[in-house]
């Protein structure tokens, strides 16, 4: 694996140059630093702060030029050094090594400062004016900076030069450079020498989709095919044989009877990022889809640049089945769901888990034994294509999809669409779960990925989603999505005029032995009923009477009757989660959400606007009408006139 400076066309495409901004105290050498860069010459005189200095790209093996920015050092321009940090790819911090003063500042100012304004980027520390440095008191540069970088990990390298006698002047730039275009950050782990978790992942699943005939080594063939599309060249056999003895001889396990191993391929990548060839691993990565974060890039990605926002994104039977496969491959041991460590073991080859934080930890069905079966693995995916395609996408590429992204996904027809022609296609449906406080809305989450019920109350915080498949009649399974809006949170999410339009149903839940609980999801449901009103997304909206195992108030039934018929949707549905007793409530949400265009509440101000609609377009029509009668009078009296002048001549 050689070569990586031929790829570079291709690798840094996307890049037209890197900024350079150089800071540091005054008369620390910085501008005649970038002078002699930019000249090769020491210059005797030089302005306090430079033009912005552009190397050019043939000075690099890139191939990308580096556009140096100067700053001033007095406290006058220091806005100024902060606009220019906040546009750079990487800093030069100077010092001076005949001044151990401005190492101390570096350290003191400098460095906090540049994390403090959290530009996140590599900085070069460089001690300029190295001629100068008193020659009975050598520096061991190591020893020096060593606890320096120990403290600020974002400091990529250091390198002291001279400016007057042209040492090392030219590095400093390159290896800033470097710094952006090959981070060492997000690969190895300086302190420990190894490779970091999300880098072993990216290798590995570069090593499976090179490992064509899936015999968990690469053999020379497909070391050679490897090296050509990351390189552009292929491997001559000599060089093949070296590569594998060095494997051999630092780590037997890295090369077997079939060829280079994983742990092998792993041991390259690491000999070349402790040799300081990171061009060769970042050469690997970009050539496979990876930015600088280790995740592959979105702009390669067929994500959905002009959906509505009442349409939504659904994997299709082709990615569904893709997944069936995958779940199959990493149930080990048959037994029909997943236990953590083969959770872990399937993205293994993805930056991370995307299911271990919220919405996704808690959202899903489990066995006793707290494993993941197929229908749970099923909902997961189809929640997070529906919260976060471009995510789910990505993961699918991860999990070794290599089909036609844009058949693995798609789009819905539009829910107002839905609602004209009263028909619904969608198999996922997301559901809002509004109602107040203590009305039992985390219960019914909770029972619908049969999890036990708590007496305890705990509040919700944060987006709580709980996902799960319904059956319907004549076999046919929905996912259906809950998702828990909190009663402080429902002002700030109507706010929005399409907040309800990725809503396919809403449901009001409240307290049945609560007349005040009654109350507030009568006003919810009112609030959410004008909104879809004045928005024109309008949803199917139900009310569901909880805690059925207590006493009732008085006039419960009436009064939560009266409220579902004063706006024309369903008697309320009545549930115990503590008795379980759910009255087939799932399925009824289903039920009225592929009826998109039943139970969708009008309120008094709906009303009122559908009867200003249908009179103005009575109005209309009677106005065409009118006008079309005095046209076909005028021209009636036309005709006589001119009948009556023929019959005078």
């Amino acid at each position: 694996m050689s070569g990586a400076s031929s790829a570079r066309t291709a690798v840094f495409r996307h890049r037209n140059t890197v900024r350079v901004v150089v800071v540091g105290d005054s008369a620390t050498g910085k501008s005649s630093l970038i002078a002699a860069a930019a000249t090769d010459t020491f210059p005797e005189t030089v302005s306090p702060v430079l033009p912005p200095t552009v190397l050019p790209a043939e000075y690099y093996p890139d191939g990308i030029p580096v556009t140096i920015i100067d700053t001033p050092s007095s406290l006058d321009g220091k806005a100024k050094v902060e606009e220019e940090l906040q546009l750079a790819d990487a800093v030069v911090l100077t010092y001076a090594c005949d001044q151990p003063e401005t190492l101390v500042n570096l350290q003191n100012y400098w460095l906090p400062e540049i994390r403090r304004l959290k530009v996140n980027i590599p900085v070069i520390v460089v001690g300029c004016m190295l001629d100068l440095r008193d020659e009975h008191f050598p520096i061991n540069l190591e020893q020096m900076m060593g606890p320096i970088m120990q403290q600020f990990k974002e400091i990529e390298t250091c390198i002291e030069c001279s400016a007057a006698n042209l040492v090392e002047v030219a590095e400093v730039f390159y290896y800033a450079q470097k710094a952006v275009l090959h981070p060492t950050a997000p690969l190895f782990d300086q302190e420990s020498q190894t490779l970091k978790p999300r880098c072993i992942r990216a290798l590995k699943r570069i090593f499976i989709l090179s490992d064509h005939d899936k015999d968990s080594a690469l053999n020379d063939n497909e070391l050679n095919q490897f090296q050509v599309k990351c390189f552009s060249a292929p491997l001559q056999p000599n060089e093949t044989e070296d590569v594998k003895r060095v494997v051999k001889d630092n780590l037997p396990q890295g090369i077997n009877h079939l060829g280079l191993t994983l742990d092998g391929f792993l041991y390259l990548h690491s000999l070349f990022i402790a040799k300081g060839r990171l061009e060769t691993t970042w050469t690997v990565l970009r050539e496979f889809g990876y930015n600088d974060d280790l995740e592959l890039r979105k702009e390669n990605l067929p994500i959905p640049s002009e959906k509505a926002p009442d349409q939504s994104v659904e994997l299709t039977s082709i990615a569904v089945d893709f997944l069936k496969g995958v779940f199959s491959l990493n149930d080990s041991n048959k037994d029909g769901a997943l236990q953590d460590f083969e959770v872990d073991e399937l993205f293994s080859t993805a930056p991370e888990s995307p299911w271990d934080e919220d919405p996704y930890k808690e959202s899903i069905e489990r066995t006793e034994q707290g494993d993941i079966n197929l229908s749970g693995f099923l909902s997961q995916w189809a929640l997070m294509t529906l919260l976060d395609p471009p995510q789910s996408l990505a993961y699918l590429i991860y999990l070794g999809y290599t089909g036609d992204l844009a058949k693995a996904i798609r789009v819905t027809r539009k829910r107002s669409v839905d609602f004209r022609k009263q028909h619904t296609d969608r198999q996922v449906f997301q559901c809002f779960v509004f109602g107040p406080k203590h009305a039992g809305k985390s219960a019914l989450l909770t029972s619908f990925v049969e999890r036990p019920f708590q007496d305890n109350y705990n509040l919700t915080s944060g987006q709580s989603y709980t996902v799960n498949t319904v059956d319907q009649p004549r076999g046919i399974k929905k996912t259906l999505i809950l998702h828990e809006v909190q009663e402080c949170d429902v002002k700030i999410l109507l706010s929005s005029n399409d907040s309800l339009a990725a809503c396919d149903v809403a449901v009001f839940v409240y307290d049945s032995s609560d007349e005040f609980s009654l109350k507030r999801a009568s006003k919810l449901l009112m609030e959410v009923a004008r909104k879809g009103e004045d928005s024109g997304y309008g949803v199917p909206c139900i009310l569901i009477a909880a805690k059925n195992d207590l006493n009732l108030y008085p006039m419960a039934i009436k009064d939560s009757e009266m409220i579902c018929q004063a706006v024309k949707i369903n008697a309320p549905i009545r549930i115990s989660v503590k008795d379980k007793y759910m009255n087939n409530v799932f399925q009824k949400i289903v039920t009225t959400a592929q009826q998109c265009h039943l139970s969708v509440p009008e309120t008094e101000h709906g009303r009122n606007k559908k009867r200003y609609r249908q009179l103005v377009n009575r109005s209309l029509i009677l106005a065409s009408v009118g006008a079309a009668i005095a046209i076909v009078a005028l021209a009636a009296y036309r005709a006589y006139a001119c009948r009556k002048t023929k019959s005078t001549r």
